[in-house]
């Protein structure tokens, strides 16, 4: 059975699928995908975000502000720990830095991070981690801040590989997406082969990053085979194994799952 660790339920077009997400999680099981974790972008559309995820049994939710959000409203530590109190919040984030995008909120990126990770040593619940050209400044806040007991995802991860060993010595896990399918991700697929399996998860972030062969439209969770298939071809192991490897993770990291159930 497959999870996928990192999507956004409440931001799928679901014009495609005569709006009903129920077809969405249909087409997911019928894949084999039995779990999800749908990842907050703004707190402002968390409350809404919760009452889609409390649909279903097996989908599970983070609360927190993405960096490129920041600039609409900075979450408070106060706010996070309180959220995290929901039975279905499993994670904090995303959260993260992004300079590819805003150079101008670079400082409330910084504190906005921060917060979450305060707030992930208050509540025992790790971090969903978003970095694109803040390689040393996302390292060196997590070294500051990040709780190792605790720890996290790089989620969505681009960088080199040793990025992912530096991430991985803090105990966070490194997750990939449908971009380690593309033909120019050959760079990328090294670091797949080089992260160990113990330290891997793998994710859609739907409705972005379609895995190839749908690149180009719309991303839904059971995509996630198709990420987990490129994984066990770079690793030399059956889907199954893969499979089996990565929800064992995902329990792992996000335990607040098992004991909600």
């Amino acid at each position: 059975m497959f999870v996928d660790s990192h999507c956004h339920l409440d931001r799928l077009d679901l014009s495609v699928r005569n709006n009903d997400l129920q077809l969405v999680m249909d087409a997911a099981a019928a894949k084999q995908v039995s779990r999800m974790l749908c990842v907050a972008i703004e707190l402002q559309q968390l409350p809404e975000m919760l009452q889609t995820v409390k649909q279903f049994d097996n989908v599970f939710a983070s609360a927190g502000v993405h960096p490129l959000h920041v600039a609409e409203g900075m979450p408070e530590i106060d706010d996070l720990i309180a959220y995290a109190a929901d039975p279905r919040v499993v994670a904090l984030g995303e959260t993260g830095l992004d300079y590819y995008y805003q150079q101008d909120t670079i400082a409330q990126q910084q504190e906005s991070f921060i917060r979450h990770l305060k707030a992930s040593t208050a509540t025992r619940l790790p971090v969903i981690v978003h970095t694109r050209d803040a390689r040393e400044d996302t390292l060196s806040l997590l070294r500051q801040y990040a709780d190792s007991d605790v720890g996290g995802v790089l989620h969505c991860f681009t960088e080199n590989w040793q990025m992912a060993r530096e991430a991985m010595d803090l105990n966070y896990m490194i997750s990939f997406s449908g971009i380690i399918t593309f033909r120019n991700a050959a760079e990328l697929r090294e670091v797949v082969r080089q992260v160990p399996m113990e330290n891997l998860l793998i994710e859609t972030d739907s409705p972005y990053l379609a895995p190839v062969p749908y690149r180009g439209k719309p991303n839904e969770p059971q995509y996630v085979v198709e990420v987990a298939q490129c994984v066990a071809d770079i690793k030399g192991l059956r889907i199954e194994e893969v499979a089996e490897i990565t929800s064992h993770n995902f329990e792992r990291m996000f335990n607040k799952v098992v004991a909600t159930g």
